[in-house]
């Protein structure tokens, strides 16, 4: 399985995770689906699909957390026959992040959310400050996807 980064110091606490964790695919991205780390993937349009729609899924959860007067929700988890999800906000000096791990039946929801924790708190270790961005704008938008699918894929 490959693992690939847009963002070096997340390499080290995601290898440590999928190792730990028994994971097969992992995902971590902005809350916006912007990837800056992958395993498992080996096509892009999958890696690109999985955060879309892990970003669409969270700020869903975290509309209805909104109506129903909650601050937020945690993690969500939802069990398949062959595979589960476990998909869960990550706070980082760099802005919140969300982590997408789907996993199978050699391990198990407990040892995924007990390894979760440990793997977020050293994204948040590893994270440097976020630099001021200027805004995005829809003539850099496709280079700058394109300039993160080649470090992604190596293409």
């Amino acid at each position: 399985m490959s693992t690939t980064v847009v963002e070096p110091w997340a390499e080290e606490p995601l290898l440590r995770y999928v190792a730990q964790s028994g994971a097969r695919l992992v995902v971590v991205m902005t809350p916006s689906g912007q990837v800056l780390a992958q395993h498992g993937f080996a096509r892009a349009v999958d890696l690109m699909a999985a955060a879309a729609l892990g970003a669409a899924i969270m700020a869903a959860s975290g509309a209805l957390a909104q109506q129903l007067g909650e601050r937020a929700f945690g993690a969500l988890f939802h069990a398949g026959q062959r595979h589960g999800i476990h998909l869960a906000p990550c706070a980082t000096p760099r802005g919140p992040l969300v982590v997408l791990t789907v996993f199978g039946k050699e391990t198990s929801i407990g040892l995924v959310e007990l390894f979760h924790e440990e793997f977020a708190a050293a994204l948040h270790r590893a994270a440097p400050a976020e630099a001021v961005r200027a805004p995005v704008l829809a003539a850099d938008f496709e280079a700058d996807l394109n300039r993160s699918l080649t470090s992604l894929f190596r293409r």
